[in-house]
């Protein structure tokens, strides 16, 4: 009988788990190592949304000017933290260079097929029954606008989405009030795209280790990754603080902590740290779609048990530092649309933070060790 094939991991976010899921149904060996001790980042305080609708890359045409135009202003929902950051001033350049409206358009139709199949493979976990019910809703997505700009914007976006085979819907006032029940909400209109969906993702972390503990897959927190060794283009050794690994496969799902790796195997990944807030209100609060605010660039979710309200795209570095004022401007967005909604002082500073990789371009694929996959997607997700 062949040999098992031996994969090591780096990073025990979702990608990191989902990559171990499915190696170890494919009959690898896997160990995942993470240097941090779980339950923290991007993973578990992302909005939950599996979007096919989001179809337009964040490298958009007058992203990064209007960045810069924020930089002044905390409370804005794109910031840009001023500080000297080389790799940072690269990663801006060739974001800017590929902000462009044929870049855009050329990868509008890869990021949609890619989104369908993430979706088509949170319903394949479903269906396998191995999770159990990890709370997966096919509720659509509400993208509710105040102002003609945003509305008009997004109606550009519905009808490419409708090209695509997308069901989206517009919405006017009355009709999402009607949406909202006895729940008060001011908007002017809303697209509904019915081809979006949402989970949470504590829970799905939660069962995702949980199964793949229970099926033989080592998962070691706490151990940080120092240095490879390889010859040509094979990977012999992966040295971490811990102990020292000779995989037949490397898979890198290190996100935003990417980049001084890849740099040790000859390679160039430019991605920097995007972090994002949520605050979590454990009460009833009335609303039970997921919508994102046009204008605030605020991602609110119905979850297992509490809603999250989740925001920002912020490029201050690495780092886990929680700027209160950005959190309270999340705070004041929700209750611009939702004026019954009071999220108290506490439940502002229990806020929480992660830090997505986002790349310079909408999707960013290095495959150049043979015993490797390198693999950074990103989502311009609040």
């Amino acid at each position: 009988m062949a040999e098992k094939k031996k994969t090591l991991i780096i990073g025990a976010g979702v990608m990191g788990l989902c990559s171990a899921y499915y190696l170890h149904k494919k009959g690898h060996q896997v160990t995942v190592v993470e240097k941090s001790m779980g339950g923290q980042g991007a993973s578990f305080v992302n909005a939950g949304y599996l979007t096919p609708s989001h179809i337009v890359p964040m490298a958009a045409p007058g992203v990064i000017t209007k960045g810069l135009s924020m930089m002044l202003n905390p409370k804005s929902p794109f910031y840009i933290k001023p500080r000297w950051d080389f790799d940072f001033f690269k990663w801006a350049w060739a974001f800017h260079k590929s902000s462009t409206k044929e870049k855009v358009d050329r990868a509008a139709p890869i990021i949609k097929d890619i989104n369908l199949l993430s979706s088509s493979l949170y319903d394949e976990i479903k269906e396998s029954g191995d999770l159990g019910d990890f709370h997966p809703e096919k509720k659509g997505l509400l993208m509710i606008y105040q102002t003609d700009k945003y509305g008009d914007a997004e109606k550009k976006v519905a009808l490419k989405a409708k090209e695509f085979g997308l069901e989206v819907s517009h919405l006017e006032t009355d009709e999402l009030k009607k949406l909202h029940g006895d729940t008060q909400i001011i908007g002017k209109g809303a697209l509904h795209y019915f081809c979006d969906s949402h989970t949470t993702p504590t829970v799905f972390m939660a069962k995702m280790k949980e199964y793949l503990l229970k099926n033989g897959v080592q998962i070691n927190y706490g151990e940080a990754v120092l240095k490879f060794e390889y010859t040509n283009t094979t990977i012999n050794k992966v040295q971490t603080d811990k102990g020292i690994y000779h995989p037949d496969n490397v898979v890198l799902a290190s996100g935003s902590w990417s980049n001084d790796l890849v740099k040790q195997l000859g390679l160039t990944l430019q991605v920097q740290a995007g972090k994002g807030y949520c605050i979590d209100v454990h009460r009833p609060t009335g609303i039970e779609l997921p919508a994102i605010l046009m204008e605030a660039k605020v991602a609110i979710t119905p979850m297992a048990g509490f809603t999250r309200f989740a925001g920002t795209m912020e490029f201050s570095g690495v780092n886990y530092d929680i700027n209160v004022v950005r959190v309270e401007a999340i705070a004041e967005a929700v209750k611009k649309f939702y004026p019954d909604i009071e999220i108290t002082q506490t439940e502002i500073e229990n806020a929480k933070c992660g830090l997505r990789p986002v790349s310079r371009m909408a999707y960013h694929i290095l495959e150049k060790r043979k015993n490797s996959i390198i693999f950074s997607l990103q989502r311009a997700m609040p």
